[in-house]
C-alpha cells in the first residue's frame, strides 16, 4: 500500500537517490535538494512503499502570481504505471489552490506528458535546449476551476 505523506531534510538520502536512478542527466545537486526540502512555503510529498520513498514531487505556490510550479516529480522506474505518480501530481495540486500549475517535461517523456494530460494539462510553451543533455522541454499548464464557499 502506497502512502502520500509529508517530506522533510530527513529524506535527503532517498530524494537524493531517486532523482539519480529518475534523472541520471537532470538530478538535482546536493544544495538544490536541501532547498527543496528545508524552504519554507515549498510543497513537497513523497510516495511510500514498505518504508521506502519510491517517489517524490515538490510544488513551489507563487501566490502573488495565482500560479504554482511542480518543480520535481519523480517515481522510481520499477514502480512506474501505478498511478503513483498521478496521486503524488493531484495531492501536490491540492495543497497549492492555484488557479494555475504548471510544469516543464522533457519533450521525449512521452509517458509523463500522457499522464499530466490526463490530469487535465495542456501545452503551453516550449523551451528551447533547457536540458543539460540540449533536449527542449515542454511547458504544461493546467487551469483550475475556482470553487466559490
Amino acid at each position: 500500500m502506497t502512502e502520500i505523506t509529508p517530506a522533510s531534510i530527513l529524506d535527503l538520502g532517498a530524494l537524493r537517490h531517486l532523482e539519480q536512478v529518475c534523472f541520471p542527466q537532470d538530478a538535482w545537486p546536493l544544495l538544490d535538494l536541501i532547498a527543496v526540502l528545508s524552504f519554507p512555503g515549498v510543497v513537497r510529498l513523497k510516495a511510500i512503499e514498505n518504508g521506502k520513498m519510491i517517489g517524490f514531487i515538490a510544488g513551489d505556490p507563487r501566490p502573488g502570481e495565482d500560479l504554482g510550479w511542480i518543480a520535481t516529480i519523480g517515481v522510481l522506474p520499477n514502480q512506474r504505471g501505478k498511478g503513483i505518480g498521478r496521486a503524488l501530481l493531484a495531492a501536490c495540486e491540492r495543497q497549492m489552490p492555484l488557479s494555475r500549475i504548471r510544469l516543464s517535461v522533457r519533450q521525449s517523456n512521452h509517458q509523463a506528458i500522457r499522464m499530466y494530460e490526463q490530469a487535465g494539462y495542456r501545452s503551453v510553451d516550449h523551451w528551447l535546449r533547457y536540458y543539460n543533455d540540449g533536449e527542449d522541454a515542454l511547458v504544461m499548464e493546467k487551469r483550475i476551476e475556482k470553487t466559490g464557499l
